[in-house]
């Protein structure tokens, strides 16, 4: 009995093993006339988004507001656990229920320059430090 259940504990451990968790980071603008709509729309996101988010790998998605020289700036975080981000971003782009989100939110945020010049809303940030 006991050399029957040693290998299937090995196929067990082998197929809980997950690749490992990617972290992304991005800052945008807050409007300022434009943040208690935004508030608003995050307080009840709509389910279906929140659907694809986790469809297309997304996990422990934040947003923080936090002010800089008096200004409102957006902080976000995520964990993605899948193995193709592009393509699951491509999906998400691709949702138009996530289409139509956007059009709400999106002029609620002020992207960094570096980010409207190539058509974006988000700026990534790099990580510099992290810790399990």
């Amino acid at each position: 009995m006991k050399m029957l259940l040693l290998p299937m504990l090995i196929v067990l451990f082998a197929s809980c093993a997950s690749r490992p968790v990617e972290r992304y980071a991005m800052v945008t603008g807050l409007r300022p006339e434009k943040e208690t709509r935004y508030r608003e729309l995050h307080a009840k996101p709509w389910p279906t988004v929140i659907a694809r988010l986790r469809e297309c790998r997304i996990r422990n998605y934040s947003i923080h507001r936090t002010e800089i020289g008096g200004r409102p700036y957006l902080f976000s975080y995520f964990e993605y656990v899948g193995d193709d981000f592009e393509a699951d971003m491509a999906k998400m782009a691709a949702d138009p229920e996530t289409q139509r989100w956007w059009k709400e939110t999106d002029p609620c945020q002020r992207p960094l320059p570096e980010a409207l010049k190539k058509g974006e809303i988000w700026t990534m940030a790099e990580e510099v430090f992290w810790t399990p």
